[in-house]
């Protein structure tokens, strides 16, 4: 297999590569030892910053993100809500980065307007009611599934291609260039070759992992941060704490939910992340000041994911460890065609394919520019299913009413499954229930996939797609995961649910394989 360049990882940045050399006329081949996001691009808070949480400690991170959110509104408009958003201060909180903080928006070209406490509390009823200080500025929410998915698209329209489950193994370089890339598919354990021309590693956590199969060293932090999802919507727009960067300290609405977070905990291994009942607690407690609802409200799951940070000299505290990007050029390490791509956020992803796509232009003789801040990002059918509400505006628009329901929790139909499994197959030449999970909201819901993930595995036996002993292997992965995000929230009603979820899952179907799951992570917490 050949390919003029290959990038190595699916998340934001990595698609975004893809569809900006292939608006280049470059053809592009991306692997991802997973699938599309399954790093930090989906681990995250879907939070299109202004910029204005990084202007107490970082000007050109906010800079950056006051740019980027810009463009990205303007260009994907169907990937955004604009949601706008408050940065509140309670009592308690630093009154000089308080007074400090719209001299610093205006210094970095971020808009923010003071707002009336009592209208800041119309405006958010949940809010404290022990604000001291409230800013508007132009936040907003993204679907970071959708905005990745729709990229590698494009680019798929435009000649490039996608391989899931396809984890590099090694490298054959000979005179200072990587003429060989060992692929082991994760899924299969097939095999196989790729010859680029370059390779692109923006593989996010794991890009000092691929630079050693070449000899190259690069320090990458590993920052795992864990965020809550609520049951429902407790805000319209993005609620930021008014301090330095904290835990806890923002709530994103997304759809139908919240989401609050995040923690900064320093890991080992960014294929070893479990939320944990301590950070439950910790972002509960943290985030109640802002939002006192925060304490009775359920919670439906936790996630986590893991921020990749560029080493530091004498920054004890990840918070300190700029959220800037590093783009690296391997000839001076004795490799003339690889170039890694890390750190960064999701808003500033289209910025950091620009700058690597720039450098691989140039070093490959390749004079067309950058299209991407003015080319609209085209909604195609492979994320539009990842958008909340979605799928009951469908039903009701057509009034399906011999359609059998899969997903009640998100309204998802047959039709739409079939739609889905119809488009990954024409794509991959494979379906797979966490790919289905992954493209739709699938198992996203109050009961995390208790029902539909049976109905939607034994359809798909009952379709030919898959057999009987995939479709036991490939729901108990998908129940795993769920559990995951379920097992630091069991209390009230989510030990109830829970225990229901066991008797189906473990004593009805005889799933055991997630009961083990379980035991292990009962273990760990």
């Amino acid at each position: 297999m050949k390919t003029q360049v290959l990038i190595i990882g699916a998340g934001a940045t990595g698609t975004g590569i893809a569809r900006d050399l292939a608006l280049r006329g470059l053809q592009c081949l991306v692997v991802d030892k997973k699938d599309v996001n399954s790093g930090a691009s989906g681990g995250n808070h879907g939070l299109l910053h202004s910029g204005a949480r990084y202007v107490g400690s970082d000007f050109e991170a906010a800079r950056e993100c006051a740019d980027e959110g810009q463009i990205i509104k303007k260009i994907a408009p169907h990937c955004v809500e604009s949601t706008g958003g408050l940065f509140i201060a309670v009592e308690g909180d630093d009154e000089n980065y308080i007074a400090d903080f719209q001299s610093s928006c205006q210094k970095c070209g971020i808009i923010s307007q003071p707002v009336d406490l009592h209208d800041a509390r119309e405006m958010e009823p949940n809010l404290s009611k022990h604000l001291i200080a409230a800013y508007a500025v132009p936040d907003a929410a993204v679907d970071p599934f959708m905005l990745s998915l729709d990229n590698v698209a494009h680019a798929q329209q435009l000649g490039s291609s996608y391989l899931r489950f396809s984890e590099v193994s090694g490298f054959d370089i000979h005179n200072k260039k990587i003429e060989c890339v060992h692929i082991n598919n994760t899924r299969s354990g097939e095999t196989f070759d790729i010859h680029p021309d370059w390779v692109i590693n923006a593989a996010g956590a794991w890009a000092g992992r691929i630079t050693q199969l070449a000899d190259i060293p690069v320090g990458v932090l590993f920052s795992k941060g864990t965020l809550l999802v609520t049951q429902k919507r407790l805000s319209q727009r993005v609620i930021n704490r008014l301090r330095q960067a904290s835990d806890a300290d923002i709530l994103v609405p997304g759809g139908s939910v919240s989401i609050i977070g995040t923690t900064s905990v320093r890991i080992s291994d960014p294929d070893d992340i479990w939320p944990t009942v301590k950070e439950v607690d910790s972002i509960v407690e943290e985030g109640a000041q802002m939002l006192p609802v925060l304490e009775k409200t359920r919670y439906i799951r936790a996630y986590c994911g893991v921020r990749p940070l560029i080493s530091q000299p004498g920054a004890a505290d990840d918070r300190n460890v700029s959220r800037g990007f590093a783009l690296m050029d391997h000839e001076e390490h004795g490799v003339q065609n690889m170039t890694t791509i890390t750190g960064g956020k999701l808003t500033t992803y289209r910025l950091m394919a620009e700058k690597t796509a720039n450098l691989v232009c140039d070093r490959m003789g390749v004079s067309v520019p950058c299209k991407t801040h003015t080319t609209p990002l085209p909604s195609t059918t492979d994320g539009r299913w990842t958008e909340p509400g979605l799928t009951p505006q469908e039903w009701m628009q057509h009034s399906r009413s011999q359609d059998v329901m899969l997903c009640e929790c998100e309204m998802i139909p047959k039709s739409a499954i079939d739609y889905i499994i119809s488009n990954m197959r024409s794509k991959y030449g494979t379906v797979d229930l966490p790919g289905i999970g992954l493209r739709s909201r699938v198992g996203k819901g109050p009961c995390q996939g208790t029902y539909c993930s049976e109905r939607i595995a034994s359809y798909m036996v009952d379709r030919g797609d898959i057999n009987g002993e995939e479709a036991v292997n490939q729901l108990k992965g998908f129940l795993q995961e769920r559990w995951r995000g379920q097992r630091p929230l069991l209390w009230d009603i989510p030990m109830i649910q829970s225990e229901l979820q066991e008797a189906i899952h473990c004593g009805f179907l005889n799933l055991d394989g997630c009961l083990q799951m379980k035991k292990s992570m009962e273990v760990r917490s």
